[in-house]
């Protein structure tokens, strides 16, 4: 298996060539600290201090992804993300904010943002929203996946990121395809909470398993209902899908 230095599985862009990630803010300590952990995922990374230099910035690299502070010297980062989209339509946009407000969140999404981390933030969150945002886009791909995932009538189209039973398609949460993913890239394997928080969210929550719970249950809704279960609890153990047994 390809994997980072940091051991998470290697997303590249899908050509195999490294992601481009522009990171946009006037702190320059806390650039340099986020350029260093996207760089060792093996992205080619570049900075800017302000809106002017992050634009100019983004019609050489066309980044993949930009990590963009919402409070800049000078302008805001809504309107950069604006000129940003003129730039490049599909680029991925986390905002970086010390604001927490429901009106922030909302103007960040409504302005063409795809997600929001608030400060002060650990590295390896906004690592891993960046590894969903641009799995989720189709701008990434780990070098080490398949097109088809299968178990029992279950079937996973990652490319077209799709899943069906029994030719029914189902429905999934960009979480929720991430989480039974994992589990089909691994049939009739026991994996553990700490496990599938690792790989699936990628950053500790704390302790808190009980995102686990949740989201398996949420699978279950969608993928066993009504039929013989895949999805199964190893008590004390942890879960595992494997083929309904004749």
């Amino acid at each position: 298996m390809n994997t980072t230095r940091s051991g998470r599985p290697a997303l590249t862009r899908p050509d195999g060539t490294p992601l481009r990630v522009l990171v946009v803010d006037d702190d320059p300590d806390l650039a340099e600290v986020l350029s260093g952990a996207l760089h060792y995922e093996g992205w080619q990374i570049r900075t800017a201090g302000d809106g002017a230099s992050a634009v100019a910035a983004a019609r050489e690299l066309l980044p993949d992804a930009v990590v963009l502070d919402v409070m800049l010297p000078d302008t805001d980062g809504f309107a950069v993300l604006r000129a940003l989209h003129s730039v490049k339509a599909d680029v991925c946009v986390l905002f970086l904010t010390a604001r927490d407000t429901v009106e922030d969140r909302v103007k960040g999404i409504t302005a063409g943002g795809d997600d929001y981390v608030t400060k002060p933030f650990s590295l390896e969150e906004v690592v891993a929203r960046l590894r969903g945002l641009l799995r989720r886009a189709g701008m990434a791909r780990q070098l080490d996946e398949g097109p088809r995932l299968t178990v029992g009538d279950l079937v996973m189209d990652e490319d077209a990121r799709e899943v069906t039973r029994g030719g029914e398609l189902i429905e999934l949460s960009p979480t929720e395809f991430e989480l039974l993913r994992f589990l089909m890239r691994n049939p009739r394997r026991v994996l553990s909470k700490a496990q599938i928080l690792d790989r699936v969210w990628s950053y500790d929550f704390g302790g808190r398993a009980h995102v686990v719970e949740l989201y398996i249950s949420y699978l279950r809704k969608k993928v066993d209902a009504g039929r013989e279960p895949l999805i199964h609890t190893v008590r004390g153990a942890g879960y595992v899908i494997k083929p309904v047994t004749p």
